[in-house]
């Protein structure tokens, strides 16, 4: 697999956030956006949530559903898209609705938008890349793997969802695990 265009789309903020070395990556999360587009997901990772480092919420890759792939932080720096596992991780986010704009609403938890295959193609090529370009990395998850904390529902606060889904019941875990040398992290 080559010929993966990466295009460099690096945030504002990206310099600010922490530093780490290559050998300190271990692991690849997988995410949706859970936003209508790319233009929104830029949107969304823009505005500041750390204000005491002027940074926010993204991951280091986008793909888009046309296949288009975006880095957004470069590797060596340490993205806010997983609780407790940012310092160990790349996050690639695939451009999805997920849940959208009802994230947490009792009756929308089912995630129904499938991967593009052009989107799946290029997740394939671009962790192809990333398996050749950081020797640790070993594993791959999904966000819901990792971020298993439920929260009330949005309309009924007595019932609790699930805070994240991604990358959903759609995504193509064998396919996946059948094509790259990373294991299911468990």
């Amino acid at each position: 697999m080559t010929g993966l265009v990466i295009h460099q789309a690096h945030l504002p903020y990206a310099g600010q956030l922490d530093p780490r070395e290559a050998d300190d990556i271990d692991l690849v999360v997988i995410h949706c956006t859970e936003l209508p587009d790319l233009a929104t997901a830029r949107e969304f990772s823009l505005r500041i949530h750390y204000p005491e480092s002027g940074t926010g919420h993204c991951g280091h890759y986008y793909i888009d559903r046309d296949g288009r792939v975006e880095q957004w932080i470069p590797p060596d720096r340490v993205a806010h898209h997983v609780r407790g596992f940012n310092q160990r991780s790349l996050g690639i986010e695939l451009i999805n609705r997920g849940r959208y704009p009802h994230w947490l609403h009792s009756n929308r938890q089912a995630m129904t938008e499938n991967y593009a295959a052009e989107q799946i193609t290029s997740l394939l090529h671009l962790l192809t890349i990333l398996c050749r370009a950081n020797k640790g990395l070993r594993w791959i998850a999904g966000h819901e793997q990792l971020d298993r904390e439920k929260v009330p529902a949005t309309d009924n606060p007595h019932l609790q969802v699930c805070r994240k889904r991604d990358p959903g019941p759609l995504f193509p875990w064998e396919k996946v695990l059948r094509t790259i040398p990373l294991k299911a992290y468990r």
